[in-house]
C-alpha cells in the first residue's frame, strides 16, 4: 500500500522538518510544548476551510464544575428557516492535544457538505483529566445539543454525533450511552478513523508503525496519558469495540485512511456493527494517512472525503 503523490510530498516535508528541529520525541518533552506544536502544524495543514453561513463560540456547563467551549457552525441552508439536522462533533486529539481551532476547517467542510448544524465541543484533555472525564464532557455536550435544538434551529428528530480519531471514540461511546439511556434517539453517527480498541494489537499497528504521520509509539504515549490503569483498556467506554451488544445503535458512516495504524480496528468495528444489524457506510480512502480529514490546505482527498461523508449523512438525515 502506497500513499498518493500529494501525501508523499507532505510526509517528506514533515520528516525533514522533524529532522531539522532535532527535538526529542513527544514523551520526553513537556506536554504543553507538544500541544503547541501539534496545534501550529494542524492549523497550517488545515487552512481556512470553506465558508459557512455563520459561526459562534459559546461556553456551556460541563461535569464536575468544568466549562466546555463549543463552536457552532450553521450551513447556508439555515437561511431558509426550516429546522436542520445537528451533529455534536468531537475533534481528534489522542485525548491529549488539539482543539476547536485545529479542526475549524474540518467542521466547516462537514457543515457545508452535510447541510447540518455542527456543534464542535472542546472536551477536557489528559493527563490533567484522565478517562472517563473526556467521555463525560462529550456526553454533556450532546445533552446540551439535545436541550437546545429550538434555539439552534435544529430538528430534535435528527440529532447525530461525530468525530475523528479520539473524537470518533468519544462519538461512538456517547452513542452507546444514548442507547443504554434510551435518549436521545440519534439519527446517525460519523466515525472518522475511530479509536475503537485499547490493546493496539491489530496488524495495521505493525504495517504503519512509523512514517505515516500517526505512529504506533505515539498511540502508546497517548494511551498512557489517557487511561488510569490497565483495567481501563477493556472498559467499553474507553474501548467501544468491547461493548457486548452493538445492536440498536444508530446508522454509521465510517471513514478510513488506508495507510493508518487505526485502519484495521475501524474496519473491525464496522464489521461488528453490521453483524449486529446496524447500517454501515464504510468509506476507505486509498493512499491516505491519519489526519488527512483535516488537512484541507494540503491534501485534495480531504475535501473529497468530506463530500462523500456529507452525501451519506444527507441520505441518513433524509430518512430519519
Amino acid at each position: 500500500m502506497q500513499v498518493d503523490q500529494d501525501t508523499r510530498v507532505l510526509l517528506d516535508e514533515l520528516e525533514a522538518a522533524t529532522a531539522a528541529s532535532d527535538l526529542p520525541p513527544p514523551w520526553e518533552r513537556p506536554v504543553d510544548d507538544v500541544r503547541d506544536d501539534f496545534m501550529a502544524l494542524s492549523k497550517s495543514l488545515a487552512g481556512p476551510g470553506p465558508q459557512v453561513l455563520k459561526v459562534e463560540n459559546r461556553e456551556i456547563a460541563g461535569p464536575d464544575g468544568r466549562t466546555i467551549l463549543i463552536r457552532i457552525y450553521w450551513p447556508k441552508e439555515a437561511d431558509a428557516g426550516e429546522p436542520l439536522p445537528v451533529m455534536a462533533y468531537f475533534h481528534g486529539s489522542g485525548f491529549v492535544v488539539l482543539g476547536l481551532d485545529s479542526h475549524d476547517a474540518a467542521c466547516r467542510g462537514l457543515c457545508v457538505e452535510s447541510g447540518a448544524i455542527i456543534v464542535a465541543a472542546q472536551y477536557c484533555k489528559a493527563p490533567e483529566h484522565k478517562f472517563p472525564a473526556p467521555v463525560d464532557d462529550a456526553w454533556a455536550a450532546l445533552g446540551w445539543v439535545t436541550d437546545n435544538c429550538a434555539t439552534l434551529g435544529a430538528d430534535p428528530a435528527r440529532i447525530s454525533v461525530g468525530g475523528d480519531s479520539a473524537g470518533a471514540n468519544l462519538a461512538t461511546v456517547v452513542a452507546q450511552r444514548a442507547k443504554a439511556a434510551g435518549a436521545p434517539a440519534l439519527a446517525c453517527q460519523l466515525l472518522v478513523y475511530p479509536v475503537c480498541e485499547m490493546e493496539f494489537a491489530q496488524p495495521s499497528y505493525d504495517t504503519f508503525a512509523e512514517g505515516y504521520n500517526l505512529t504506533r509509539d505515539m498511540m502508546f504515549w497517548f494511551r498512557g496519558l489517557y487511561l488510569r490503569d490497565e483495567a481501563d483498556r477493556t472498559n467499553p467506554e474507553a474501548a467501544p469495540a468491547n461493548a457486548a451488544d452493538l445492536s440498536g445503535l444508530p446508522p454509521a458512516v465510517v471513514v478510513a485512511a488506508e495507510c493508518d495504524v487505526l485502519v484495521d480496528e475501524g474496519a473491525a468495528y464496522a464489521d461488528r456493527l453490521r453483524a449486529a444489524g446496524v447500517s454501515v457506510d464504510y468509506q476507505l480512502h486509498p493512499g491516505q494517512i491519519h489526519g488527512f480529514w483535516g488537512f484541507h490546505e494540503r491534501l485534495p482527498r480531504s475535501a473529497q472525503a468530506h463530500a462523500a461523508a456529507g452525501t451519506a449523512l444527507r441520505r441518513l438525515f433524509s430518512t430519519a
